[in-house]
This record gives structure tokens, sequence and C-alpha cells, in this order.
């Protein structure tokens, strides 16, 4: 049994035919979505606008597409990798029952052989495979990141300020 803070392996019980599996790759511009629905043969893609009201809007429709194939579903279960403002977007879809997971970017094993295409459907592709991997209980599939408090994030606020103002600074004096 994983210890209660180890990020590396799910302590939820993974049903693959009652839950609903998601992930989201993050620009600044759009999301896009992708997920393994009980019952749908497709993996659905959908590129949204940037609003968590539209992302829970789309795993709504998506559960209802599993009950429609007849699958209940009793939980949903979506990842998206770390960044630095990510975790408002977890702690908000926690609050919405999602569980919502930050995957850490730097677990996630890459093929360093050839360069490798960035592209978000790509990424959506590896990131379900290491997701399923870590549900499935999988050891070293990839790593979770802790979500912080919101008591956590108020008091890493002053320097993320102060890093702003910084770089707003260096930018001038350069021009």
């Amino acid at each position: 049994m994983p210890e209660a803070d180890d990020l590396s392996r799910s302590r939820l019980t993974f049903e693959q035919n009652k839950m609903l599996v998601a992930v989201l790759e993050m620009n600044q511009s759009s999301w896009l979505a992708a997920g393994v629905v009980p019952g749908v043969e497709r993996r659905p893609l959908k590129k949204l606008d940037p609003y968590p009201s539209a992302l829970l809007r789309l795993v709504e429709r998506w559960r209802d597409q599993a009950m429609k194939a007849g699958h209940a579903i009793t939980g949903v279960v979506l990842a998206f990798e770390a960044g630095r403002d990510g975790y408002w977007l977890a702690t908000w879809l926690r609050s919405c029952g999602v569980e919502a997971h930050v995957v850490h970017s730097t677990s996630v094993v890459v093929s360093r052989q050839h360069r490798r295409a960035k592209a978000n459907l790509l990424d959506t592709e590896m990131l379900i495979g290491v997701f399923l991997g870590w549900l499935r209980g999988e050891p070293r599939h990839c790593k979770m990141v802790a979500i912080p408090t919101l008591e956590e994030e108020d008091a890493r606020r002053p320097s993320r300020e102060r890093e702003s103002l910084v770089a707003n600074a260096r930018g001038s004096s350069t021009a």
C-alpha cells in the first residue's frame, strides 16, 4: 500500500468501465481535452476556450454519452501537466466533484532519440497513456504534484508578483 504522501501511485481503485478518464493540454488561448469514455469506441477530443465551465460542461457531456451506452459512471478523473498557474483549476474541479490530478512534467518519459514533434494532439495521447498507467497502479509511470491549499498558494503570491515586476523592469530597460 502506498504511503499517504506517495504521489507516484494512485490511491483510487480504478474501475475502467465505471470511470471517465480525461486529460487536458492547456495553452493561454485554448485547451485541448481528450478522454476515455466507457462504452464509446473512439477517444473523444475537443478543443475548448480556456474556461473551466466549458471543461465541466464537456465532462458532463461525456458522462451522458457513457450513460447512454449503458455504463453507470461512478467517478471522473482528470489530469493535466503541472504549470505555473494550474493549481487553481485542480482545486476548482475538485470542488465540482472531479478527481483532478496534476502530473509532474519531468516524470513523463519522452523518447530522446529523435526530435519529437510538439503537438497538443500527441501530448494528449501521451498524457492519457501515462495517466491510465498511474491509475492502474503501474510503478514508475509518472508522478503527481501535490496540489497546494489556498493558503499555501496565497503565501507564494508576493514572490510571484515580485518576479513579474522584475521581469517587466528588465524588459523596459532593454527597450
